[in-house]
């Protein structure tokens, strides 16, 4: 474990020392999967459908700050819809930061939907700087994915009946944007964890017990054993926990 910092309720979390404790590898040869969840201490991933229910001060600092280390933010419909996703915003400390590491002033999202279920007045396409990507199959409507590429998404056909997502992640690549922070939802990250593509989870515990029928923070395909994690930082403020953990691979 590379880090152990506390911070006290009159000592907020020092900038400068968690953009070291989430810099993504450098350099990096391929797409780095990053994944970003809250959970409730007796594992809800929701309060009445909504991760946002969860959510504390110092998580919301990482989760934005995810966004501002990022090339692009990967993220599923489902989750995009529930959440009332709209594209990045850009704002002056982002674009400070952001220049100051060599960055684009925003990251494009890349939508995963094999159905191209978007509608084209969504805020993704509607409220955002920059157009975002849209992963879909080809068994997709052809008049949907025409539809979302006139509001202004890039489509890109990664697969026949759903989203592969190697490829959709080959794509990214492919476009220099390497570093990657996926939001979820659960769906992806359980899709992501079966093709063992998750370099990393960032975990926050919200100190609550939701109860409940909430799911958990990865559903899907049951991978061919258990992906082995590292412990790579921990850090805690407001009763909150803030766990990063790794596969230890190479960049």
């Amino acid at each position: 474990m590379d880090s152990l910092w506390s911070a006290q309720p009159d000592e907020p979390f020092d900038e400068g020392r968690i953009e070291e404790f989430y810099a993504y590898p450098s350099p990096l040869e391929r797409p780095w999967v990053r994944v970003n969840f809250v959970s409730s201490v007796d594992g809800a991933v929701s309060v009445s459908g909504r991760s946002r229910g969860l959510s504390t001060p110092a998580d919301h600092r990482v989760f934005q700050l995810g966004r501002d280390l990022a090339d692009v933010v990967l993220v599923g419909l489902g989750t995009a819809v529930v959440e009332g996703y709209g594209g990045v915003p850009v704002t002056e400390r982002r674009a400070e930061r952001r220049k100051r590491l060599g960055l684009s002033p925003v990251p494009p999202i890349a939508l995963v939907t094999g159905r191209c279920a978007l509608a084209p007045d969504s805020p993704l396409l509607t409220d955002t700087a920059v157009p975002p990507l849209v992963f879909t199959s080809a068994s997709a409507p052809a008049s949907a994915r025409k539809d979302i590429a006139a509001a202004g998404a890039e489509v890109i056909v990664a697969g026949e009946d759903r989203v592969d997502l190697r490829v959709a992640l080959a794509e990214l690549g492919e476009r220099g944007l390497h570093k990657i922070d996926c939001e979820g939802g659960p769906t992806l990250f359980g899709n992501l964890i079966a093709e063992d593509l998750v370099d990393e989870l960032c975990l926050t515990m919200s100190p609550l017990l939701a109860g409940g029928d909430a799911g958990r923070i990865a559903t899907g395909p049951l991978p061919e054993q258990p992906r082995a994690l590292s412990l790579v930082s921990v850090l805690h403020e407001d009763d909150a926990l803030l766990l990063r953990y790794g596969r230890g691979r190479a960049p």
